[in-house]
């Protein structure tokens, strides 16, 4: 099979499944699925019509995406707003999809990004912002990943690690991003710590309840972002935190910390202050350290900065912060707060502007940009 053929009727193709309907992202990944299967059939069989062949596959490709994604918002649609403590509900299909899409024959990172692209229902976009990597490599790598796994046999169920990645994610994007699948990610991660006994998964789901307590007051009436230190702390939901909380110290009883159990610790201590001055920021900056033990994370060492930045006062914190790379996300935002803190208005402002511009979504861009002009206002005066 000539690849440079390929390549040559792929816009063609995408072009009629446009002007049949299809929105761009979706018809490019339809396209790309049925390249993968031309690669895997056109050796053995090499069809009369290149094209005709292609777009014949690709407008089935895209429409059984659609059916899936269209069964997958009604399933999320019959979910409660708020997930409701207690028992798991009995176990539906979609965790084993989890299970069989984190496939042996994947790489971890391969298996979290396809899955999340084929179940999880994320875009390319979204995953790639997660991964801190460009959308096209993304894309080459869900790609990949899908011509691993063309032919082969899914009977043999991915780990648990690669799945309780894929949940965490779904939920963080769920949780601060465009989509909101944090209440799903949260049904499924029940429905997985009451399969199985791992401590993790019960760490993973205490994470997801001490957060998602948070989610009423994490947003004002007109939808701008309030910051935790600003927060009515008597919004927040006791009964998802005593929840949380409950299952951490049972996971932790265990002594077989991971990360999940780590960050659940952090977000416990945040719950359990009364008011921001109040937090155990000592105790914080400890689980931080704890927490990049295990991970060895960019953005646990830039979280643990701003804990620093708390604990032992804001010089201390942009220390901490000069030893990281400067093009992280939210470096910028970080280094304005400690700044600010730190009694630099003019390089806070300066730096707040700079994080806006670099800003994920639309909410924190327009929150970023509010801190910069309160404080050049300020200065005016």
């Amino acid at each position: 099979m000539d690849d440079v053929l390929l390549r040559s009727l792929t816009p063609g193709v995408l072009t009629v499944l446009v002007r049949r309907g299809a929105d761009f992202a979706a018809a490019e990944d339809a396209v790309q699925d049925a390249l993968v299967e031309a690669l895997r059939v056109w050796a053995a069989d090499p069809p009369r019509d290149a094209k005709g062949w292609l777009v014949t596959v690709a407008w089935r490709k895209f429409l059984d995406a659609t059916r899936a994604d269209t069964t997958r918002r009604r399933r999320e649609d019959r979910v409660a707003e708020e997930p409701a403590p207690g028992p798991a509900p009995a176990v539906d299909d979609t965790i084993q999809l989890y299970f069989l899409c984190a496939h042996p024959s994947l790489t971890p990172a391969s298996a979290v990004a396809l899955t999340l692209r084929a179940v999880g229902g994320l875009t390319t976009r979204q995953i790639a912002g997660a991964y801190l990597v460009p959308e096209a490599t993304m894309a080459q790598r869900i790609s990949r990943a899908k011509r691993t796994v063309s032919g082969v046999r899914f009977d043999r169920p991915g780990d648990v690690a690669t799945v309780l990645r894929v949940l965490y994610l779904v939920f963080n994007e769920g949780y601060s991003g465009d989509v909101d699948l944090a209440a799903e990610a949260i049904r499924l991660t029940r429905q997985l710590a009451a399969r199985i006994d791992h401590p993790e998964a019960a760490g993973l789901l205490a994470l997801m309840l001490l957060h998602h307590a948070r989610r009423a007051a994490r947003t004002a009436s007109d939808g701008s972002l309030v910051p935790l230190a600003e927060q009515d702390r008597g919004r927040w939901d006791t009964a998802l935190i005593a929840e949380g909380v409950g299952i951490l110290q049972a996971a932790l009883a265990r002594d077989r910390l991971g990360e999940f159990q780590a960050q659940a610790a952090i977000a416990a201590l945040h719950a359990d202050a009364p008011t921001t001055e109040e937090t155990d920021w000592v105790q914080i900056v400890e689980w931080y350290d704890e927490l990049t033990r295990l991970t060895d994370s960019p953005i646990v060492r830039l979280n643990r900065a701003v804990a620093v930045g708390e604990a032992d006062g804001p010089r201390a914190g942009l220390a901490a912060l000069a030893a990281l790379d400067a093009s992280l996300p939210r470096h910028a935002a970080v280094a304005a707060y400690l700044h600010e803190r730190d009694g630099d208005p003019a390089t806070a402002a300066r730096l707040y502007a700079e994080a806006a511009h670099k800003a994920p979504n639309l909410a924190e861009r327009d929150h970023l940009t509010r801190q910069a002009a309160r404080l050049n206002a300020r200065r005016c005066r």
